[in-house]
């Protein structure tokens, strides 16, 4: 024993990490209307705290709810990043067809 709960209890205790699909679920159980000591009780957070995730939620939707949740500019650059990826992902595979058909890309200079 530590201090005077069991080892067993402590270790049930301890804080559990939720990710923000989880927390917008206990969320979205309160702005259905069921009870916050009911949803408080039955996924074992605090009500204070899943009441503070409540909030958060209202204020940023499910990306308030992340442990660090990004900056517009990074979700911007992030999104521009990911189309990058795509778009040079789709010229290799154009590039590939080209060279299996004996086509150049880009295309050759026309002679003078």
């Amino acid at each position: 024993m530590i201090g005077r709960l069991p080892v067993a209890e402590q270790r049930e205790r301890r804080e559990v990490r939720w990710s923000a699909r989880r927390k917008a679920e206990a969320v979205l159980r309160l702005l259905r209307g069921e009870s916050l000591d009911v949803v408080s009780r039955e996924v074992r957070v605090e009500a204070h705290r899943l009441a503070a995730w409540r909030d958060e939620f209202l204020a940023g939707g499910t990306e308030g709810l992340k442990a660090r949740p990004r900056a517009p500019d990074e979700r911007r650059l992030a999104d521009a990043e990911r189309k990058i990826g795509e778009l040079t992902l789709e010229n290799e595979v154009w590039r590939a067809v080209a060279r299996k058909r004996g086509l150049q890309i880009p295309p050759g200079r026309p002679p003078r």
